[in-house]
């Protein structure tokens, strides 16, 4: 696999060893780093405790920490001078609509169908998987986009557009599926839940906000006084390391919080994790043909692939705790979603790489007549 900042030239020497060999096993890195997570939380049980006991309100320090750090290096590698490019390029105007399209409509519908589907008589796992479908992503999607070497400005736009379009409707659009829609699909079934847009806004701007300014920040004081060619191919390969390591820090800490349920409750978890896996495939698999059949570009349209098939699950584990308290079944399915979010989207990484070697060309294009067959 290539350098996590894909369109960076590596660094000379031995660096470009030791970060080659990182990228390179990243797969076993993680399913190792859920291994571990699952032994501290199934056999260690006071690890958890530890762990929580850094929370404030529904915020878990330790995971926010992680969190922050791994999305901090791909957004100070967005080249924020040239988004404005992305809104006159060709095709602009339907590649937006259709992501719009694909995280405010089909997604959130998809999951609350799925959930119906595999989770008719389990009322609190199915409405934790509903509040996982409304949440857009705005966080581990940047790492799976840049593993995949997707357009990192067009990934920030679409997580900033994801913010703001959460804060306007997360809430509305969790009480319509769980209380009003669920009722007209079993009677008596609806749920009332209070959640305030100012609770959404808290979450998105803490998660979000941070890492962006920091971004931001680091772009525009060091890019001026290094140059370009320090900041692309010495800086940031090595503050790409940084990412990775937290996104497996992040991994053990979520596992070690569920070890014990997910050896406790593995029928349950597996129930929790078909249509979640299901969810994933659908959208990214739609997105990509989608994306496809628009004649995007392969950077474009991976990043509009992962941003369709992620969700912000710190924000539905949060609202989950929040409404329903830690112990609930609600809280339980929404902590699963990343569980499985995370080695499903690692795969998906390695699919979109194949996609990129079968139907696209060296420069990134899309191979003459694809398109034309979709249409088809």
């Amino acid at each position: 696999m290539s350098e996590i900042a894909g369109e960076y030239c590596p660094p000379s020497g031995s660096e470009t060893k030791r970060l080659s060999f990182l990228n390179r096993y990243l797969t076993i890195w993680i399913f190792s780093a859920m291994g571990i997570g699952i032994a501290l939380g199934a056999f260690l049980p006071g690890v958890a405790d530890v762990i929580n006991s850094f929370s404030v309100g529904t915020t878990s320090i330790p995971i926010a920490i992680g969190l922050i750090l791994m999305m901090y290096p791909p957004l100070a590698k967005v080249r924020y001078e040239e988004l404005r490019k992305l809104t006159v390029m060709p095709g602009s105007k339907a590649m937006f609509t259709t992501s719009l399209a694909l995280n405010y409509v089909v997604g959130p519908l998809l999951m609350f169908v799925l959930a119906w589907i595999f989770l008719p008589d389990l009322p609190e796992y199915r409405i934790g998987l509903i509040l996982t479908g409304v949440a857009r992503c705005i966080a581990m999607v940047l790492v799976w986009n840049q593993l995949a070497d997707g357009d990192s400005g067009y990934a920030a736009v679409l997580v900033a557009l994801n913010s703001l379009f959460q804060i306007a409707l997360y809430s509305f659009y969790a009480y319509f599926l769980i209380a009003v829609l669920s009722d007209v699909v079993s009677p008596g079934s609806g749920v009332v839940v209070n959640i305030s847009v100012a609770s959404v806004a808290a979450s998105v701007l803490f998660y979000l906000g941070i890492p962006f300014l920091a971004g931001i920040v680091t772009r525009y004081t060091l890019l001026p006084r290094k140059g370009a060619d320090w900041y692309d191919n010495h800086f940031m390969p090595r503050l790409s390391k940084l990412s990775l390591l937290a996104l497996l820090f992040t991994i053990v800490v979520m596992f070690s919080l569920q070890g014990g349920n997910i050896l406790r409750l593995p029928v349950d978890v597996v129930r929790i994790a078909i249509p979640l896996l299901a969810y994933f495939l659908i959208m990214f698999l739609l997105s990509f043909g989608v994306s496809i059949w628009l004649k995007l570009d392969y950077p474009h349209a991976a990043a509009q692939s992962f941003t369709a098939a992620s969700n912000n699950f710190e924000l539905a584990i949060a609202i989950a705790v929040g409404v329903f308290g830690i112990g609930s079944g609600v809280a339980l399915a929404a902590v699963i979603g990343p569980l499985v979010e995370v080695p499903v989207l690692i795969s998906l990484v390695n699919l979109a790489l194949y996609f990129k070697r079968k139907y696209y060309n060296a420069d990134g294009s899309i191979i003459d007549g694809i398109a034309k067959a979709e249409r088809q």
